[in-house]
């Protein structure tokens, strides 16, 4: 073969390689546009978000009226409300009245600390219904002493008693024995200020008496009672304080004739 027909060969075998090479150059380029750039076509993934659904009539609107719907309210934690306070069951004290202000028992009915010698324990309440004192032993040779009403002539009594019930502004209720000797006299009366009670009571074992206050002070001193024993209010008040359930009361007999 001659030099000729060679070089035409070659030139014939270059051409075929170029153009190879420059369809491998653009395929290359084409792959990589798609690999970099998404078709138009595919959108990219949105995640939908929930909300909550709409009323009926609201969505109805939105459909007729071509306007997109309200966008919906947030959401609200129901918050409990709070408990009404008179729901919250508190017990309540019952009222306490005052004392009625009266006039302190005078001169030598003052309640007073005394020397007073006894042969009993501390504590123990002693009646002295001839001179009308109550004594409160303490000690150390002492003993506060009181003023007080006692019975009048023919209700006076002696003996020894325990003090069995306190009540504070107590009730009244006055004994059959009472009503049939006065028989205009109430059959119940309330604790009070008005009360023959007084402010407080001392009931004395099984029977009918008691040491309570009086809203009279000026018969402090004086045998007026049915057998009780009284004292003014402010001083039934202080003895009432100081004195325990099981208390021993003594109540001394009279010694004058024409006390009993």
């Amino acid at each position: 073969m001659g030099k000729r027909s060679k070089k035409r060969k070659i030139q014939a075998l270059d051409v075929p390689i170029a153009v190879r090479v420059a369809a491998a150059g653009v395929a290359l380029a084409t792959l990589g546009w798609y690999l970099l750039w998404p078709p138009a076509t595919v959108h990219p993934l949105r995640v939908a978000s929930v909300r909550p659904a709409q009323p009926a009539a609201a969505a109805a609107s939105s459909l007729t009226s071509g306007s997109p719907p309200p966008a919906a309210a947030p959401a609200r934690i129901p918050v409990p409300a709070p408990r009404p306070a008179a729901a919250i069951a508190v017990p309540i004290p019952a009222p306490q009245l005052d004392l009625p202000k009266t006039t302190v028992a005078p001169g030598r009915f003052g309640r007073q600390v005394v020397a007073y010698v006894s042969r009993e324990a501390p504590g123990t309440v002693v009646v002295d219904t001839e001179n009308t004192f109550l004594y409160l032993v303490l000690n150390g040779g002492e003993a506060i002493r009181y003023g007080i009403g006692v019975g009048r002539e023919g209700f006076t009594w002696s003996g020894e008693q325990s003090v069995t019930r306190k009540t504070e502004w107590p009730d009244w209720r006055p004994p059959s024995e009472m009503l049939s000797r006065q028989p205009y006299l109430p059959r119940f009366m309330a604790g009070g200020p008005g009360n023959p009670l007084g402010a407080r009571a001392m009931y004395l074992g099984e029977t009918e008496y008691r040491i309570h206050g009086t809203n009279n002070p000026h018969t402090i001193g004086q045998r007026v009672s049915s057998g009780c024993i009284r004292l003014t209010n402010e001083d039934i008040a202080d003895l009432y304080a100081r004195v325990k359930i099981g208390t021993k009361v003594i109540v001394l007999p009279p010694t004058r004739p024409g006390l009993g």
